[in-house]
């Protein structure tokens, strides 16, 4: 008893019977030639059989080994063989069902015929060589061809047989070409160069038969193809389809070999060795549509798709396909979806690294990348001119047509219009655009939304790793500014992170706005201030010390507050007596939020102290700071006293 008999004389039969096996499926498999006995290896779940069989022979071989089903993967050719099973399993009572072949795309310029004798005869009336590629079966008919030894090149199975039966026909010596496929787009073209050929004569094998291997080869090489039409039309499914039908009827699960690739920027030829390995090896190549384009075969299912819950989702839907790609840009690990396929996927999906556009692209312009700020602006929020002010290199990856304009535009703004910038767009592809201009010189520019910038300049760019820039660095004038000393122990309170989401509420001159956004760079500070010559001044101090990064909300807190974002850190300098409020809408927003407030005046601090209590902290520190300065009295140096600053840190409400 066998579960399943397979005609199996086609890569696809094949296919089914591997695909079989390996699930404990048990096989019979008939193929018609040595070259098929010879492409499956038998095991316990897989039987072969290379004898021919008649209708009468198929209707003996079905009654013995009474299989579930009968599967015709035949060639789509074997017409006659086709009729033969579908008969026998009407007279036997057995299920049939006919895979077929998937068709290969019409190619241009081509010369369709119906049949053999109809190609012999439109290429009498042709000169030039001529490549056969349609097997040896009917090779005798082309030799009706006035001339055929001279023009014809015959490719066939290398198996002793075959090769001397083309003997006897006439094919001999470099005329006769004994080879097995599959065979490359290269290796069709380098043939058909080699014995200088115009004509390719095929049929329509499919994808799976290298139709349109033959057909790009002899578009490369001005050839025309002569293309045999299928003889019959024919209803039936897909390798594909028939896997998931198998897969349910048998009641296995299977679980696909899923690759996440890196592609590189999109180009085929940045793709590494392993890459190209897997790719060829793949059943399916899911990804957005630029990234699968660029890789696919004419042997592909594709899927289209980025959304990493529609992916996983489509894999386990689709048992079918055994070896699955995951196209992705760049780098696996260079601002990569493989981070979340990997979570939702599991640990045992490969991943093959690909070229990422920052070596790629720093390669092309002469610079290292090992000294440079790599981040990525495409969809994301990035401080750019914070991070090209604080360093001479600065690689991004950007994602818009004005992308260029833009970053352009805020560094001639924030003084940096000399800052040169190296853009690059459609790497890898053949519409490859590199340039590089200052940007002073590219506030207009319109570009190619598939682009990276790296920005480069010579300027110091050295940047205080700690708090406490010196209060005459600040554009001053009546508005009340923190002072030096007050500043560095209350952002030290804060605790800042490079990511911060951070208001400073009644900013004044923005001493404490500013140095909030240099620490938390890839953050954001609210600079919240009522008093409109204070925000003056606040535009003035964000400009001079090129803080993108910080947002001027003119207004009195907590109203101003009310839309901004989710705060993780607050610094309160000045409340208008709003103080209880203000908390209050900072712990709504968020109840773990951290915040400092500065307290001149007893009744503030009173205030303050009531909060805290009110509030029920979970963290809560009062810190009082007496700072002198000297001053020179003739020889002599004298200690100035500042005036007392309260220090009040709260974070964490209980129970929340």
């Amino acid at each position: 008893m066998y579960n399943v008999l397979i005609f199996a004389g086609t890569t696809e039969g094949y296919t089914l019977c591997r695909f079989l096996a390996k699930h404990k499926v048990s096989v019979y498999a008939c193929v018609a030639t040595e070259y098929g006995s010879k492409a499956l290896t038998e095991n316990e779940y897989l039987k072969v059989s290379s004898r021919r069989l008649d209708e009468g022979e198929m209707e003996a071989l079905f009654q013995e080994i009474q299989p579930e089903m009968v599967l015709d993967a035949t060639h789509p050719y074997a017409a006659e063989v086709t009729a033969n099973i579908r008969k026998s399993c009407e007279n036997t009572g057995f299920p049939y069902q006919r895979v077929l072949r998937e068709e290969g795309e019409h190619a241009k310029e081509a010369v369709y015929v119906e049949s053999t004798e109809a190609a012999v005869e439109y290429l009498k009336e042709t000169e030039g060589n001529i490549l056969l590629t349609t097997g040896s079966k009917e090779l005798a008919r082309f030799t009706k061809l006035p001339d055929f030894e001279k023009r014809l090149y015959a490719r066939v199975l290398s198996l002793p047989s075959v090769l001397e039966t083309c003997k006897s026909y006439g094919f001999e010596g470099k005329h006769l070409i004994g080879m097995q496929g599959p065979f490359s787009m290269e290796l069709n073209a380098a043939m058909l160069r080699q014995f200088d050929c115009r004509y390719l004569v095929t049929k329509d094998t499919g994808k799976a038969g290298g139709f349109q291997e033959k057909i790009d080869a002899a578009a490369l090489c001005g050839v025309t193809p002569v293309i045999i039409g299928r003889p019959v039309k024919e209803d039936g499914m897909s390798v594909a389809e028939c896997k998931r039908m198998l897969a349910n009827r048998f009641g296995f699960v299977c679980k696909p070999h899923v690759t996440l690739l890196g592609v590189g920027m999109g180009s085929h030829d940045t793709l590494t060795i392993a890459g190209e390995k897997a790719v060829h090896e793949a059943d399916l190549i899911i990804g957005a549509r630029r990234l699968a384009d660029a890789v696919r075969e004419p042997h592909h299912a594709v899927y289209y798709e980025y959304n990493s819950e529609k992916i996983a989702a489509y894999i386990e839907d689709h048992p079918e396909y055994e070896k699955v790609v995951i196209a992705l840009s760049g780098d696996v690990g260079f601002y990569s979806g493989a981070r979340k396929l990997l979570d939702i996927l599991g640990e045992d999906t490969q991943v093959l690294c690909g070229i990422s556009s920052v070596v790629y692209f720093m390669a092309k312009i002469g610079l290292s990348w090992d000294d440079a700020k790599i981040v990525s602006a495409h969809g994301r929020e990035c401080n750019l001119v914070s991070l090209i002010g604080q360093n001479k290199k600065v690689f991004a990856i950007l994602g818009t047509k004005d992308g260029v304009a833009q970053l352009a535009k805020k560094l001639v703004y924030y003084g940096m219009g000399e800052v040169l910038l190296c853009v690059g767009e459609n790497l890898s592809y053949e519409n490859e655009k590199i340039f590089r201009k200052p940007a002073k010189e590219l506030t207009d520019y319109e570009g190619d939304p598939l682009s990276v910038v790296c920005a480069y300049h010579e300027a110091d760019s050295s940047v205080n790793t700690t708090h406490g820039i010196p209060d005459e660095e600040f554009i001053r004038g009546k508005a009340p500014m923190t002072k030096e000393e007050v500043r560095c122990v209350s952002l030290s309170k804060l605790q800042l992170s490079e990511d911060s989401i951070c208001y400073d509420v009644g900013a004044g001159t923005g001493s404490v706005s500013v140095e909030m956004a240099l620490r938390a760079s890839s953050g954001k500070v609210f600079a919240i201030e009522k008093k409109e010559d204070a925000v003056e001044l606040l535009k003035e101090n964000k400009r001079k010390f090129a803080v993108d990064n910080l947002e001027i909300i003119q207004g009195t807190a907590p109203e101003a507050m009310e839309t901004l974002p989710v705060p993780t850190h607050a610094f309160i300098g000045g409340s208008s007596g709003n103080l209880k409020e203000i908390v209050a809408l900072l712990l709504q927003k968020n109840p773990q939020v951290r915040i400092v407030i500065n307290c001149i005046t007893l009744e503030t601090v009173s205030e303050a102290l009531q909060v805290m209590k009110e509030f029920a902290f979970s963290e809560t520190e009062v810190v009082q700071l007496c700072a002198s300065r000297s001053k020179e009295i003739g020889r002599y140096h004298m200690m100035m006293g500042e005036n007392p600053i309260y220090i009040i840190t709260c974070a964490g409400t209980k129970g929340r």
